[in-house]
């Protein structure tokens, strides 16, 4: 008998490349808002009844960073109750949780990579959500929780950096990307892969999973450019200008550093995060099939 694997936020990013990454002896339930309300207690509590789960991926967010400080409710509904919700309805039912969180817990002032024990100090309303969604599901899973934090996580599905930089690259001649903010980019192929493998062993506790590597979103889109002409994605080389955030004023503030270490997690995992240049290659190469 396969396991049932009941993945949230399945028309999100790494909700496309959990199935595509499955292992044998699994079985996907896909769910969005359309399926799931998660945000509802009742609904969940119904749902799970119904499909009886042995795992539960929570990969469902509010992650317009932007609009959160206007959607505050909103935002906090998705990302802290319904964390809650779905880790109280694993807790009541002998369900693996997985729950995916990001580097917007930190504050991003530091200059070295984020432990995964590191204090959280979020700076906007979307990792605050984040954060209190986390706390909840350890509060309520204590020592059987499972948070693995991600960051500049981009796949050939959905909205992203990659996607949006292929298309203004191809449609201007010039282009300005912020060049004083530092992480990782991570192919959401590569954390899929890694939360396939955190099930197999029974992971628990906090962790974290990028690619390998660091940039700044100006490197990341110098790369873009270099990957996707090589591959004929682009067909004329445009200028990138490197910005500082002064230059780009935005709503919500972005970390100035959010690099994670990854150290733990790949020692639990035996995997190691490959660099995030190649993930990008791999990504492009898909995009271009």
């Amino acid at each position: 008998m396969s396991k049932k694997v009941l993945i949230t936020g399945a028309n999100g990013q790494l909700g496309y490349e959990l199935p595509r990454t499955v292992p044998e002896g699994y079985e996907c339930i896909l769910t969005d808002v359309a399926e799931l309300d998660i945000t509802d207690s009742d609904a969940v509590s119904a749902y799970i009844a119904k499909c009886k789960p042995d795992v539960i991926i929570n990969s469902a967010a509010y992650t317009a960073v932007d609009k959160a400080e206007e959607e505050q409710e909103l935002a906090a509904a998705i990302n802290e109750t319904g964390a809650k919700n779905l880790a109280q309805v694993s807790k009541d039912n002998g369900i693996k949780f997985i729950q995916t969180s990001t580097d917007f817990v930190f504050s991003g002032n530091g200059c070295s990579p984020y432990l995964v024990d590191a204090p959280t100090e979020p700076q906007g309303v979307y990792g605050q959500t984040k954060d209190d969604g986390d706390k909840a599901v350890l509060e309520i899973l204590g020592e059987e929780a499972f948070i693995i934090r991600t960051a500049w996580l981009y796949s050939a599905h959905g909205n992203n950096f990659v996607k949006t930089m292929l298309r203004l690259m191809s449609e201007r001649d010039a282009l300005g990307v912020i060049a004083d903010q530092i992480g990782t980019p991570t192919w959401a192929h590569s954390l899929a892969h890694a939360i396939w493998k955190a099930i197999e062993i029974d992971a628990t506790g906090i962790h974290h999973w990028t690619d390998a590597g660091v940039a700044s979103w100006y490197d990341f889109a110098i790369a873009i450019q270099e990957e996707s002409l090589h591959l004929g994605l682009l067909e004329e080389k445009i200028l990138i200008n490197p910005l500082t955030t002064a230059d780009y004023p935005t709503p919500a503030s972005r970390p100035a550093y959010s690099v994670l270490d990854k150290t733990v997690t790949w020692k639990t995992l035996d995997m190691n995060g490959e660099h995030w240049r190649n993930g990008l290659r791999k990504m492009l190469l898909e995009l271009g099939e």
